[in-house]
């Protein structure tokens, strides 16, 4: 009888397509069929079912450090492999917390400016 988490929403100023698009790359999930450029909304939808991740066109621009931040864990590449594929992408490294025996996180932000981090994955 409890509620279960249906979508983490990211507010953005620019198009949400656009954003999503981004988002969509980086974790290889397509958008939604129905969500086009100029829309007030897009979904990447989970094909597992987990929560989705919903982009919302909102007037008011970022002003401080996100409260909530996806933590990624890379598979089938390194954590430099990954950090490399998505400054390529669009995204922009915000501080690199790699330990010296490689424990630690990367931050990086995306094209809106919503940070997520980084961590090891099993290749390193």
């Amino acid at each position: 009888m409890n509620p279960t988490i249906r979508h983490l929403t990211f507010d953005c100023t620019g198009d949400p397509y656009d954003l999503a698009q981004f988002w969509s790359a980086l974790l290889g999930r397509p958008l939604a069929d129905d969500d086009k450029p100029g829309d007030p909304e897009a979904l990447i939808a989970d094909p597992e079912g987990g929560p989705g991740l919903l982009f919302v066109r909102v007037e008011e621009g970022k002003t401080a450090k996100n409260r909530l931040h996806l933590d990624l864990r890379p598979t089938g590449r390194t954590r430099a492999q990954e950090v490399a594929r998505a400054l390529d992408l669009g995204a922009r490294l915000l501080a690199d917390r790699t330990r010296p025996d490689g424990k630690g996180w990367v931050t990086l932000a995306d094209p809106e400016g919503n940070e997520f981090c980084m961590e090891r994955g099993e290749l390193g």
